[in-house]
């Protein structure tokens, strides 16, 4: 008998023991997860789809390709929040792997379905001050990720607007009932008062309901639009566009998207870097990382864009110490 065939046998035993855990992980990664995406908007919407991008072509990088390993489940709501309830119901039901939320009512609705399935968000403010959870650093439960926003930013629309309006001296704040980021309103009062502005609060619920508001609003000389986050998506955007031109109203909105529109000018942290990090956390939470092991990350810059373009048409002209200090001029 081969005196070496015991040691051998013994040998081929053990590898496959060791190697039978590297088999199963790779196994175990190769399978269909599934992901569950929630966000307002409708899906013509340039804003939703550069949103779905980001998140899909940041998974792609990371090895996650759709229809291979990975599979979306997407549920969107034009500010409809009886609709967002719906849909957070069955992207839980769905049971995925993980969940993006792409606005802090997104993720609130979220939170009151599940405690136990990830969720990664974008695009809440601050987290904090919003009630998403209690800490940065750590988060606690099953939700992190990245923002765009301090709420302390809010005093700063308010300046930006009068610096390029100087006689603005009322703000109607446009926002939707339910969905509305209402950490903001107590820093922009204070913002108003030491400004010597007056604050109308414009809510809206559909299209009549904003245009009447604002038609009301501009019938006042020197008035301003701020567009409280989270921002108007699809045919409330457009809306809120043709009355920015149709009242020659300064307006001034968190987001980019709608600066490159009609609204005047924009100033906040953007779309791109929350979406590539909510990618990225999205890849780390199928590979296996705990929440609290992903603190929440805030914007690392602050851009300003101004439309002279709209400028032009609504006969504003914007002072050149404030366009000196704007990351993108669109004319």
């Amino acid at each position: 008998m081969d005196p070496n065939l015991g040691r051998r046998k013994c040998l081929a035993v053990l590898s496959g023991v060791i190697g039978w855990p590297i088999v199963a992980r790779a196994q175990q990664d190769a399978r269909m997860r599934r992901i569950g995406i929630l966000t307002r908007g409708i899906e013509t919407d340039r804003v939703v789809q550069a949103q779905l991008a980001g998140v899909r072509n940041g998974l792609a990088q990371r090895g996650w390709t759709e229809g291979r390993n990975v599979r979306f489940d997407i549920r969107l709501y034009d500010d409809d929040p009886d609709l967002l309830r719906v849909h957070a119901q069955e992207l839980v039901h769905l049971a995925p792997d993980c969940i993006v939320a792409g606005s802090r009512p997104s993720t609130l609705a979220l939170l009151q379905q599940t405690r136990t399935i990830p969720i990664v968000f974008f695009n809440v403010g601050d987290p904090v001050e919003g009630g998403i959870l209690k800490s940065i650093a750590r988060p606690e439960g099953n939700a992190t990720g990245a923002t765009s926003l301090y709420h302390s930013i809010a005093g700063k629309w308010l300046e930006l607007l009068k610096e390029a309006a100087p006689r603005t001296n009322r703000v109607a704040l446009v926002f939707v009932p339910g969905i509305v980021g209402d950490v903001y309103f107590p820093v922009i009062d204070a913002a108003a008062a030491a400004l010597g502005m007056k604050v109308v609060r414009t809510p809206y619920r559909n299209g009549a309901e904003l245009e009447s508001a604002i038609d009301a609003f501009a019938a006042e000389p020197n008035g301003a639009l701020v567009i409280v986050p989270p921002p108007p998506r699809g045919v409330s955007r457009a809306l809120i566009n043709r009355l920015v031109l149709k009242h020659r109203l300064p307006g001034i909105s968190a987001n980019p998207y709608d600066s490159a529109d009609t609204v005047m000018m924009s100033y906040g942290g953007g779309i791109v870097e929350p979406v590539r990090i909510t990618a990225s956390y999205v890849d780390r939470v199928l590979r296996g990382a705990k929440i609290d092991e992903l603190p929440v990350q805030f914007p690392s810059k602050f851009e300003l864009v101004i439309n002279l373009r709209t400028a032009k048409t609504i006969g504003l002209d914007v002072p050149a110490t404030l366009t000196a200090r704007a990351d993108e001029l669109i004319e």
